[in-house]
């Protein structure tokens, strides 16, 4: 599902910029990424970008230098349809439904439930805007294909090996991005190999790379398994069956009642008639031409400076409508449908939360062809015994669950950056089963296999198999697309054409950082 049909991605690349302040460990110049300006993006490029450790910021879209930067920040997914509810997950749903139905307000708030925005890229618009583009919109726009499929076949006399031409070629290659030998499978297990668990370390809390603890009546129900299935036969009201089928009368013999709960049935369940507070969670597109988004835009620029200024302590001038308008509805993805895809579409939405008919919490999300992947969150502090953070993360992973039963490819649930050397960034692993994506082969492993390796260095390669290379390596540089004045070319031909001093370093990093079939399909911007 690329841009077929549809106006490709156009980026302007920056490179490796000067240092900036962390958000995380306060370090003035540590925070080191390369980063691009999108000024559109397909959800196909962005998802493909994501799953090279990319992220976006308004139309600023970044990628950290993981061996450099003073806090390595690794792509975490949750798999949102095996994900099971933790003891203190369940406590922010009884809480929230206690508080809906009774009006119960809890005296003290939990220390141990971030309260903090659950997808928290602190600093995140400190930087995202000092390279901003200034290229005006007509300069972006390509000239009819026609004209640039005449430029891309522009060198094929040389009698060098020219693929570049057909361009509807390298769009259909795309799409078999996933197909290709090595290239991980949206659910495909890691092909990593496992990790050495570590001890806990005192004063820690549990250690999060060990199984959680299981109840005594789960180890008498597994013995009693494995007896059975030691006996080859047995007789259930006087027929044979074999010991497998008796196996799965057991396990099904449990009563619906005593199944562990779902998300589901602590967000779906209905309330009395009674009910003192009534909660409505509503998906807007973000386009100021949707009615919706822009009849309660007010309430939630308003609702947004207030969430910065209490949680993060910003300035009024720091979060005003101009600044929550390019950081959070600013959004190069492009707004796409498919016959495949959830009824929603695909693209970038404001998940708002109304109680009693106020807004009192906005989840900003994307919604892409394998994943929903939150942006941010902002809440009203007055609101924060509820545990919001925790509560809308839930909500995006049961959301998630929703969307895969029309969307069968979309089954993850993306939370941004987990940053082991910050602790209060840790939480983020302790919605399980997730995965951490390997910084050198993009290869995504399994959480649990990541933690010890991470508890000895900040920086790590998670991918055990020390040949394991990127398979979506750059490996031919004319190939890389370019919009050079209105006209789209390889870049095989734009470096013919180009005067002055050769570009081909940047280009070259752009191309190895975005990877090959990005590469191909989106076009960068060259002056």
């Amino acid at each position: 599902m690329a841009a077929a049909g549809g106006s490709p991605s156009i980026v302007e690349y920056f490179g490796g910029e000067d240092g900036y302040r962390c958000g995380y460990c306060k370090n003035e110049t540590g925070n080191l990424s390369h980063g691009m300006w999108a000024h559109s993006m397909t959800v196909q490029d962005y998802q493909d970008l994501i799953d090279r450790g990319w992220r976006r910021s308004g139309k600023y879209v970044y990628k950290p230098i993981m061996n450099q930067t003073c806090c390595p920040q690794y792509t975490i997914r949750c798999q949102a349809l095996h994900f099971q509810t933790s003891k203190s997950h369940k406590k922010v749903l009884k809480k929230m439904l206690k508080f809906l139905s009774k009006g119960d307000v809890p005296k003290v708030v939990s220390e141990e439930e971030p309260m903090d925005s659950h997808i928290e890229d602190v600093g995140a618009c400190d930087f995202a805007y000092k390279g901003e583009s200034h290229v005006s919109q007509s300069e972006l726009t390509p000239l009819g294909v026609d004209h640039a499929e005449r430029v891309e076949n522009e060198d094929q006399d040389t009698g060098e090996k020219k693929e570049e031409g057909n361009e509807h070629k390298v769009e259909s290659d795309s799409l078999r991005l996933h197909a290709d030998k090595g290239t991980p499978v949206p659910g495909e297990p890691s092909r990593s190999a496992k990790g050495v668990h570590a001890p806990p370390k005192p004063g820690k809390g549990a250690d999060l790379s060990k199984p959680p603890c299981r109840k005594a009546k789960d180890i008498r129900k597994e013995r009693k398994l494995q007896k059975l299935l030691q006996n080859q036969t047995c007789t259930v009201e006087g027929s044979q069956l074999q010991a497998a089928d008796q196996v799965f009368l057991l396990q099904n013999s449990k009563s619906k009642t005593n199944q562990p709960k779902t998300i589901e049935d602590f967000v779906f369940v209905s309330l009395p008639d009674d009910a003192q507070h009534k909660l409505e969670v509503r998906l807007v597109p973000v386009s100021f031409e949707d009615p919706q988004f822009k009849s309660s835009f007010n309430q939630s620029a308003t609702l947004f400076a207030k969430y910065q200024m209490a949680v993060h302590k910003d300035t009024p001038s720091e979060c005003g409508e101009n600044e929550f308008t390019r950081f959070l509805c600013d959004s190069p993805l492009e707004a796409e449908n498919a016959p495949n895809g959830p009824e929603c579409g695909y693209g970038s939405f404001h998940q708002q939360y109304w109680l009693d008919g106020k807004i009192i919490a906005v989840g900003v999300i994307d919604i892409l062809p394998y994943c929903v992947s939150s942006v941010y969150l902002y809440y009203d502090p007055d609101y924060s015994f509820l545990s919001l953070g925790v509560y809308s993360a839930l909500r995006e992973i049961a959301f998630t669950r929703q969307l895969h039963e029309k969307a069968p490819d979309l089954c993850f649930y993306y939370m941004g950056f987990y940053i082991h050397s910050c602790p209060k960034m840790r939480y983020k692993g302790q919605y399980r089963p997730s995965d951490l994506l390997c910084p050198e082969t993009y290869i995504w492993t399994p959480i649990e296999q990541c933690l010890p390796l991470l508890e000895h260095s900040k920086y790590c390669r998670f991918n055990q198999d020390g040949k394991a290379v990127d398979e979506g390596r750059i490996k031919e540089l004319g190939r890389v697309r370019v919009l050079h004045k209105r006209t789209v070319m390889p870049y095989s031909v734009y470096k013919k054409r180009r005067k002055g001093p050769s570009d081909e370093a940047s280009v070259q990093q752009y191309a190895s950082l975005v990877g090959q079939t990005c590469s191909e399909r989106m076009l960068l911007f060259r002056s």
